[in-house]
């Protein structure tokens, strides 16, 4: 055990003190939050700017409808022709001009109006004009069926069915979606530190093979021992580096918040900007707030410390596997080009766990689909995150779940490692020769 530990404190040294290292640990985190801090600002930009309709009404319907939103206002043009109102509104730089023809009745007036602009229109402020003349209608019918405006309100407002489960929690609508979205930010976690650090292993290796060092090393060290030391230390400079990366990072962008006066939620603002329009039923802000306040309940009553416990279980038994497979590529290759044939076999599970997972989880987290993929070892370690933050026991993931799982990745762990340790034996002294497939499997038997 003694030369195991030197061997993970040379990995982890050799890596931590590399200059590349070094940089990237301090630069990427300014780069992520200059990104983000980039988006913020672009969406803004792009939000600010409002887009003018010009309006052609020849008609005597729709004279107080078009109303001004966030995204679009409205000039009116009268005793115009259609030639001189579109010269007009291209001249001016307006975004576009909505022609309304005379006619004898709304639904007329409806089916003959036009759009034009220069280009194809953007389909947000498309739904914006749409949903004006399909409201008009649809009021205009009802009143000649004896309905009164009043009564029009009263039919246009939402019904949400209250929702519980058997013992009498109230359900909110959308929060297993969410629940999914806040594992699998867990889960692609793992799967991008997997993807990153896994090669640090690999290279590692074939660094160490290509050089000759390996054979100096493995005259007095087992290629189990080095094997495993390498992964450890690697991932040890690995998980510091993922440290300094989120500390850094949230402190970069709370002093930002603070003292830029940046708004973290324009992001979100973008999206209530573009779909201000699109909607003419008026909002309920006793409603909303109500319906924000359960879910912030939700959000609170999610098991996060439990949450943060597998999640670094997870982390570790899935990294741990990934790159016992990494290490055995290494082994058996004497340059990162001849890699690229094994390298996608590895990520394919990993790519599998997050597209499977969301779809599966969103759908129906209990489901057979979710169930099986977060007991199978190679995708258990994202898709069995998403499911987490429902919980364990009684609505939640079942106990028997979790440990299955649990076991399985060790055991997984536990027989790659002896499988790749067999190839890390015959592949680290080979030289000069692409393996395949076939010489892979007759290494495992030697």
């Amino acid at each position: 055990m003694s030369k195991l530990g030197l061997i993970i404190r040379r990995e982890y040294l050799a890596k931590v003190r590399n200059k590349s290292f070094v940089i990237m640990t301090f630069l990427s985190p300014i780069l992520m939050v200059g990104m983000v801090v980039l988006i913020a600002y672009l969406t803004k930009v792009n939000d600010s700017d409002k887009r003018v309709i010009a309006i052609l009404n020849e008609s005597s319907y729709f004279q107080n409808d078009f109303t001004i939103t966030p995204s679009t206002s409205y000039v009116t043009f009268k005793a115009l022709s259609l030639e001189k109102a579109m010269d007009s509104t291209s001249n001016m730089g307006f975004y576009g001009l909505l022609h309304i023809p005379e006619s004898t009745s709304l639904l007329t007036a409806a089916e003959n109006s036009s759009f034009y602009t220069r280009d194809t229109p953007s389909s947000s402020v498309v739904d914006i004009i749409e949903n004006v003349f399909q409201e008009r209608i649809r009021e205009e019918k009802l009143e000649s069926m004896g309905v009164s405006s009043a009564q029009y309100a009263d039919i246009r407002d939402q019904y949400e069915i209250r929702t519980a489960t058997f013992t009498g929690k109230v359900n909110v609508k959308g929060i297993n979606e969410i629940k999914a979205i806040i594992g699998g930010g867990f889960g692609y976690m793992i799967m991008m530190f997997i993807i990153i650090y896994g090669g640090f292993v690999m290279r590692s290796v074939i660094e160490e093979k290509t050089s000759r060092v390996i054979e100096v090393i493995i005259s007095s060290v087992k290629p189990f021992q080095l094997m495993l030391g390498k992964i450890i230390g690697n991932s040890l400079a690995g998980i510091t580096q993922f440290a300094i990366w989120i500390i850094s990072a949230a402190l970069l962008m709370s002093a930002l918040v603070v003292f830029l006066d940046i708004d973290p939620s324009g992001l979100n603002n973008s999206a209530s900007m573009a779909g201000g329009g699109m909607s003419s039923l008026a909002p309920n802000p006793a409603a909303d707030n109500a319906t924000l306040q359960r879910y912030a309940e939700e959000l609170f009553q999610i098991p996060w410390l439990m949450l943060i416990f597998f999640f670094v279980l997870y982390f570790l038994l899935g990294y741990l596997i990934y790159s016992s497979i990494y290490a055995a590529i290494g082994a058996a290759v004497d340059n990162e080009t001849d890699t690229q044939q094994f390298i996608f076999p590895i990520i394919l599970p990993l790519m599998l766990a997050i597209y499977v997972g969301f779809f599966s989880v969103f759908n129906n987290p209990h489901g057979p689909i979710a169930v099986g993929f977060s007991l199978f070892p190679l995708t258990s370690p994202i898709v069995m995150m998403m499911r987490l933050p429902g919980g364990i026991g009684e609505g939640g993931v079942p106990l028997w779940q979790v440990l299955a799982s649990l076991v399985l990745l060790f055991g997984t762990f536990m027989g790659i490692v002896w499988l790749a340790a067999k190839i890390y034996r015959v592949g680290i002294l080979m030289y000069g020769k692409k393996p395949s497939y076939k010489e892979l499997i007759k290494w495992l038997r030697y």
